[in-house]
């Protein structure tokens, strides 16, 4: 296995003292290197450069899989009233406005969480993040089983909805440990698989709900009690990832910050950096209606089966959680396109993948939303989310790579804006009787296409965009760089950023890397830089 050279702790997200010396980066195992502290091989910044889904080692590994399952055990409590709503609104006597508004609450309230969860990433570490937020969450879970009119069932959804946060960390946590010509994929796996509770809670709250009628209960007791099932999930995962958690490859934050290995940036300089970076908002909208649609979609799927198609209520949530059980496969496998298209065309392929997925999404959703027959409706519903879920895998193939500095504030402002999208959506097309639900499905279609087309603004002057090559003299060195300023830089604070851009030349696409190798010795820092 490759490990740093001579064996001493790298730098992790938050950058280096500057005393380090410049190593060499490599993707592949080095026959000669001496054996690494970590179980997997190593990059520069000691990420790792492969993923083995069956290991739980620590660190890299152990932070993919309590990331992804404490996503998906948010994901899961946050939908848990959808398949359970025939149910709830007669017990509760909830109007369809009702219903609308709560489904607006569930995933609203996560517009805030998840731009605050950005910053704590930041300033603290994605562990802390996660293991609070998903502890804090757990009495809203089970206060869902104590309410008894519209205004509690809505105000608990939006309560609920705020651990929707837990997955800026995860994606946060995955891009601090893993090197960038993976990270698409390992972005996709962590998103994919925790949005994937969407669709596990359509199949679980039912079957729960069943089991606790044939012990006895009568059917407004029992959808109470069922809830005790995912609030019991945030308790056990929140104390798992704060007692096996560690935010970063060297160690945790503070504990890196007090030795001195790594800096303490000032919050101010992260903020302005995110957001006076354009690619930052123009991925805020692009994902605002991608997950967007998805989260929607979450909240009306079920009902719009079981009322249009007259169908058992077993039988729709099976149809409606396969919507939501694609993600095992269909957002990794947006990531694992942008890797590949990367690999050979650079950032210019990971631009054109999310367009195309996103756009190809957006028709198949015009389709479920005229299809009136129930093989036609099911086979536009899995298309929609196939692609709409890849192209949510593709979003997060591109963010890593627009700041380096301000990397957690980006990740929570682009998970806002799935929140953003997902909130207007469902207040225009599916929280009045304007609209019935398939209309509204066509609308969302046409909305989805036409907002994806800003993908095509996006240009990183080292790499190039959609339509334009790369601009002349640019490198990944002045790019990351330029986020500090010359005194921070004489400090040495800008070396993690170096190094991240040394390992970001793969973005060049593979002709362009082989020559820009052949330019510039492994060891070798520019002098601009």
């Amino acid at each position: 296995m490759a490990g740093r050279e001579d064996g001493s702790m790298g730098s992790s997200l938050h950058g280096v003292t500057g005393r380090e010396p410049t190593f060499a980066f490599s993707t592949e195992a080095e026959e000669a290197a001496p054996a690494s502290k970590f179980d997997l091989p190593v990059d520069s910044e000691n990420k790792a450069t492969t993923i083995r889904i069956l290991s739980f080692a620590n660190p890299h590994m152990r932070a993919f899989h309590l990331s992804w399952i404490s996503f998906f055990t948010c994901f899961a409590s946050t939908f848990a009233a959808a398949p359970l709503v025939p149910i709830i609104r007669d017990n509760l006597n909830l109007t369809r406005v009702d219903i609308g508004n709560a489904g607006v609450a569930s995933v609203s309230g996560a517009i805030f969480s998840r731009l605050t969860m950005g910053v704590v990433c930041d300033m603290l570490g994605p562990r802390y993040g996660c293991a609070f937020l998903i502890m804090l969450s757990a009495p809203a879970v089970f206060c869902m089983s104590l309410i008894d009119d519209a205004a509690g069932y809505i105000t608990v959804r939006f309560l609920i909805g705020l651990s929707l946060a837990t997955f800026v960390s995860s994606q946060y946590w995955v891009s601090t440990m893993f090197n960038s010509k993976i990270i698409g994929t390992v972005n996709g796996l962590t998103a994919g698989w925790g949005d994937m509770g969407g669709g596990v809670t359509q199949l679980l709250m039912p079957l729960v709900y069943h089991a606790i009628c044939r012990c006895g209960a009568t059917p407004f007791t029992a959808w109470r009690l069922a809830y005790f099932v995912p609030g019991i999930m945030h308790v056990v995962m929140g104390i798992l990832v704060l007692t096996l958690g560690q935010d970063l490859p060297d160690g945790n934050l503070k504990t890196l910050q007090k030795r001195g290995d790594a800096n303490k940036d000032k919050f101010s300089k992260v903020l302005w950096h995110a957001v006076t970076n354009y690619r930052t908002w123009i991925f805020v909208h692009l994902y605002g209606y991608s997950m967007g649609a998805e989260l929607t979609i979450n909240n009306v799927i079920y009902e719009y089966y079981y009322d249009k198609f007259n169908l058992d209520l077993r039988v729709a949530g099976i149809i409606a959680a396969c919507f939501g059980m694609a993600n095992f496969f269909a957002r990794p496998l947006g990531g694992i396109l942008s890797d590949i298209g990367a690999r050979y065309w650079g950032m210019r392929a990971r631009l054109w993948n999310v367009w195309i997925l996103q756009t190809a999404g957006g028709a198949f959703c015009l389709w479920l939303g005229r299809a009136n027959t129930l093989p036609a409706s099911i086979t536009a519903m899995v298309l929609f989310s196939l692609c709409a879920q890849a192209a949510c895998g593709a979003t997060y193939g591109v963010v890593p790579f627009i700041s380096r500095r301000s990397l957690g504030i980006i990740s929570g402002m682009t998970g806002a804006g799935s929140n953003i999208g997902g909130s207007l959506t469902q207040m225009l097309f599916f929280s009045s009787s304007k609209y019935h639900t398939g209309l509204g499905l066509e609308y969302m279609g046409i909305m989805i296409m036409a907002c994806t087309l800003p993908v095509a603004l996006v240009h990183f002057p080292q790499w190039g965009s959609m339509f334009l090559p790369p601009s002349d003299g640019a490198d990944e060195e002045r790019y990351y760089a330029s986020e500090w300023n010359e005194e921070e830089r004489s400090k040495g604070k800008h070396s993690a950023s170096l190094k991240f851009a040394e390992n970001c030349r793969s973005e060049r696409g593979r002709r362009n890397a082989i020559l820009a190798a052949a330019a510039t010795p492994p060891n070798n820092t520019p002098e601009h830089a």
